[in-house]
């Protein structure tokens, strides 16, 4: 009678763990190397692990090898720069291979983004752009706009390679290429383009 009453009872309240159950199903066993597999549900997925007796003591579990994490793509900064001008860079028109040395500079320098204060290859605002363009062509200029437009020699035909002047004392200057067309640093926020001549000339200068 009471081996029936062991054999039929319930199993007592709790989460139920097939890796215990089988540990006591070898156990009565009574076998020293016995192979058994179970498949543990886990955070809803399979989980397979195999065990196997030690002795007359119970078993262990050996997990199975997890999968190598795959290497994550690595981005250059030199990428994330490049994305960063793709967003604010204007529309760049392809003009053609200028007669004027200063202009063909000019088109060499696109995408480079505006720095207030800027003078360099990191960053250029107006007159920082003009007077790096000038400089690559072995021509000394002053450095701000205003200076800039006091010391050329101001024209009433512009040619290509000529600086175009906006307001006096002038707070904005770009290099003037044909057809309505100058380069410049325009403003914050964006980066160094050929774009159309807008409203506010007030002339242009000649070095």
């Amino acid at each position: 009678m009471s081996d029936y009453a062991s054999t039929g009872r319930h199993r007592s309240p709790g989460r139920y763990s097939p890796l215990s159950e089988l540990s006591v199903i070898v156990s009565r066993a009574g076998e020293s190397s016995v192979k058994a597999s179970a498949v543990l549900a886990a955070s809803g997925g399979l989980v397979a692990a195999k065990a196997e007796t030690v002795g007359a003591l119970g078993f262990r579990a050996v997990a199975k090898p997890k999968p190598k994490p795959q290497p994550q793509a690595i981005v250059s900064r030199t990428v994330v720069a490049s994305l960063s001008r793709s967003a604010v860079r204007a529309p760049i028109v392809n003009i053609p291979q200028s007669s004027s040395a200063i202009v063909n500079i000019a088109r060499g320098l696109f995408g480079i983004p505006y720095v207030y204060g800027g003078e360099s290859l990191s960053g250029f605002d107006c007159s920082g752009f003009t007077q790096y363009v000038y400089r690559q062509a072995g021509i000394s200029i002053p450095r701000t706009a205003s200076a800039q437009q006091a010391a050329a020699a101001r024209v009433s035909s512009p040619q290509p390679g000529d600086l175009v002047f906006f307001g006096y004392p002038a707070y904005h200057v770009g290099i003037y290429v044909g057809k309505g067309m100058m380069i410049d640093a325009a403003h914050s926020g964006t980066v160094t383009a050929v774009r159309a001549i807008y409203s506010g000339v007030s002339g242009y200068g000649r070095f």
